[in-house]
């Protein structure tokens, strides 16, 4: 049975992440400290969650002592939508886990 897209424990974190914050952006490197993710599971993660509509991403410029612009996050109606239905679903598979091995 082939995997539902971005259902990963990685997605898992970092939609947990994207919905503590959902009323504003987010930066990468906080989403990094956030979540323990490593940068190269993190930004290939934001880039096909924003690739399928689910993230929307803006540059915001630099603010000292930062030199650069930074890429930040949020998201979008669906993917808050999607977002709150995987936690959901993770929480309830966890808890019938838990149930499963009490037994």
């Amino acid at each position: 049975m082939p995997r539902k897209p971005h259902s990963s424990k990685q997605a898992a974190l970092l939609f947990g992440a994207l919905i503590e914050s959902a009323d504003r952006w987010s930066h990468g490197y906080d989403l990094l400290k956030q979540t323990g993710l490593k940068s190269g599971t993190l930004y290939p993660l934001l880039i096909r969650l924003e690739a399928d509509g689910l993230l929307e991403a803006e540059w915001h410029p630099p603010v000292p002592p930062a030199r650069a612009p930074r890429h930040a996050y949020r998201l979008t109606s669906d993917g808050l939508s999607f977002a709150h239905a995987m936690v959901a679903a993770r929480a309830t598979r966890a808890q019938a886990s838990q149930r499963g091995s009490a037994t």
